[in-house]
């Protein structure tokens, strides 16, 4: 064999060799060990999710809700124990959605109908999508000691109606973060619809659900003193849908933890705001 072959065939014998390994490794190596490459699927920058299925009548003239139970996901929202923000307003609104669908005459969907993550901006948005005509967002708080009780009726305001609810808007306002850092840069719609007072029939009609939940949940839920209160929830600021975030109780209250977390107390929630929701659309039938 000739000289200039023999150093030809050790230079590419480790490089066939190594060829080799990298083929073998691909065909039977196990996925996911270390030094092997997992192939992840991710969604095309700058999409929009997919929009939840909208149940009820067929009949697109019907009046559409729009039910968001708060957090989700890496986001357990309030609660510390065995109780977590995120479970209990994801039963709260399908059982809701339960009593709006028996009763028939409205459409419904949820924002979430399992334990997923939504980005606030996403959440309006799916209801903005689906051209929805009331939008409710279901929520727990939760606060050091178990004094707090009882349940408040949120609408939007560009400042907080007293110190709680300012607090209680700049803490959901974060469910956005992670360690401080934005998931989302804020998008022009968004930005476009910043606290805009001046849509002054979208104010007045989500004024006007936040006080029928107030009058069909008496002697079913309790309420606490200021139970109608204005604040900058990100998640309320839609400036041609009706708006209301329901703060359905305390987390860190034993006696509203164990009502919310029943049978019986999530059904007296759902009668009475599906009570609401009716009412309203009714109201509003024709337009007026």
């Amino acid at each position: 064999m000739p000289r200039a072959l023999q150093l030809l065939l050790v230079v590419l014998a480790p490089v066939v060799a190594f060829l080799a390994m990298i083929a073998a490794d691909r065909m039977f190596g196990a996925p996911g060990r270390a030094g092997s490459a997992i192939r992840i699927e991710l969604p095309p920058p700058g999409g929009e999710i997919g929009l939840p299925p909208v149940e009820g009548p067929l009949d697109a003239s019907r009046p559409l809700v729009v039910i968001d139970p708060g957090h989700g996901g890496h986001d357990p929202g309030a609660g510390t124990g065995k109780v977590k923000e995120k479970d209990l307003t994801l039963a709260l609104a399908l059982e809701l959605k339960r009593q709006l669908l028996t009763g028939g005459g409205v459409r419904v969907a949820l924002t979430r109908n399992d334990d997923r993550y939504l980005l606030l901006e996403e959440r309006s948005g799916i209801a903005r999508r689906l051209k929805a005509d009331l939008f409710l967002s279901i929520h727990a708080d939760s606060v050091d000691g178990a004094e707090a009780s009882g349940a408040t009726v949120y609408t939007l305001s560009d400042k907080g109606s007293d110190e709680i609810a300012t607090r209680l808007a700049a803490r959901e306002n974060q469910a956005d973060t992670v360690n401080g850092v934005r998931l989302a840069a804020t998008s022009g719609t968004v930005g476009a619809i910043l606290v805009d007072l001046s849509q002054r029939d979208t104010e007045a009609r989500s004024a006007e659900f936040a006080r029928l939940i107030l009058r069909e949940g008496q002697g079913r839920l309790p309420f606490r003193a200021r139970s109608q209160q204005q604040a900058a929830f990100v998640v309320l600021k839609s400036v041609d849908l009706p708006s209301v975030l329901f703060e359905v109780g305390y987390i860190s209250n034993p006696a509203d933890a164990a009502r919310l977390g029943s049978e019986e107390g999530r059904k007296a929630f759902a009668e009475a705001t599906a009570q609401a929701i009716r009412v309203f659309f009714a109201r509003h039938a024709t337009g007026g």
